[in-house]
């Protein structure tokens, strides 16, 4: 009873349980204020996300653009000048809804850039009265983007390309330097021009070739029918026996293939498609005959072309 009449006399004093309560709030304080403190001492330590992509972003600005690309010179400048004179400036825009920045016109020089006094050939593309373009560091104000292209072949199959961009303010002539968007943009332009010319330049030579077995099949048959009526029309005339007349066209006409064989080809070069393996000893008549080349029909009827020094006489 006086236990009970000294809590309600005092009602601040710590009872055994209420002592317990406070020490685990005194625990969840100070374990709560620790993470806390750590927690703070992380994020400073840590800077903002945007900050360390800005600080990134920052080290690549005027950096530009160089690559090697497998093609010969003259088709890297067709691609160069198809893109140069296509009327817009790839990888910046004016307004957001753009996707690239318009009226942009080729140039043969521009100030914005040193006079270029290495080996190589210079193009340029322009645009004036653009409005703060994309991809210029801290472009705010109206002026001009130029892009400026070199090519320098290096061999015969490889062709290197240099792009710059700039972005110069028409009031101040603050220079902006490009990220490397638009560069790798109009990069990317010139990869997509030359690959369409090697595709097409390949379709080219491969109806060429068929065009020239096209027309090594017509000159054979041709050949034969002339040479047939002109056998016919010998042996209608001559006073030869027939076994003789045989025997002299079978000397002409007919050769043997030599060991170790022979490629029966569909035209009169190394590079045409096989038609057939001959093996040695097989003849086959004579039907066109060119300097290194004979078009020949084999015993089971097939035509093709065979190099002469693959045949010999009969025996």
């Amino acid at each position: 009873m006086d236990h009970i009449a000294e809590q309600v006399a005092n009602p601040s004093a710590e009872t055994p349980l209420s002592g317990l309560l406070s020490a685990r709030r005194q625990w969840v304080y100070r374990a709560t204020r620790s993470i806390t403190l750590s927690l703070f001492f992380v994020f400073i330590a840590i800077p903002p996300l945007h900050s360390r992509e800005r600080k990134i972003r920052n080290e690549d600005y005027g950096l530009g653009f160089s690559t090697e690309i497998s093609a010969p010179e003259s088709e890297v400048l067709q691609a160069v000048d198809d893109v140069i004179n296509d009327g817009v400036i790839q990888g910046s825009n004016e307004y957001i809804k753009d996707k690239f920045v318009e009226k942009a016109e080729s140039a043969t020089s521009s100030p914005l850039f040193p006079k270029w006094t290495e080996p190589g050939k210079v193009f340029y593309k322009v645009r004036t009265k653009v409005l703060a373009p994309s991809n210029f560091k801290e472009s705010n104000d109206e002026g001009t983007l130029a892009v400026r292209y070199i090519v320098q072949s290096k061999g015969p199959m490889q062709t290197i390309l240099r792009i710059d961009a700039v972005f110069v303010e028409d009031f101040r002539r603050v220079v902006h330097p490009s990220n490397g968007m638009v560069e790798s943009a109009e990069y990317k332009d010139i990869q997509d021009h030359v690959d369409a010319l090697e595709l097409e330049k390949k379709q080219a030579a491969e109806s060429e070739r068929h065009r020239q077995e096209k027309l090594a099949t017509q000159a054979l048959e041709r050949k034969r029918e002339q040479d047939e009526a002109s056998a016919l029309a010998t042996a209608q005339t001559s006073a030869e026996t027939v076994q003789q007349h045989v025997q002299r066209l079978r000397q002409q006409v007919e050769r043997v293939v030599k060991a170790p064989g022979a490629q029966l080809k569909s035209a009169p070069f190394h590079s045409a498609t096989n038609l057939k393996e001959l093996d040695p000893g097989a003849e086959v008549v004579i039907l066109i005959v060119s300097p290194y080349w004979y078009g020949v029909e084999t015993e089971d009827g097939q035509h093709g072309w065979i190099n002469r020094e693959q045949l010999e006489p009969l025996p």
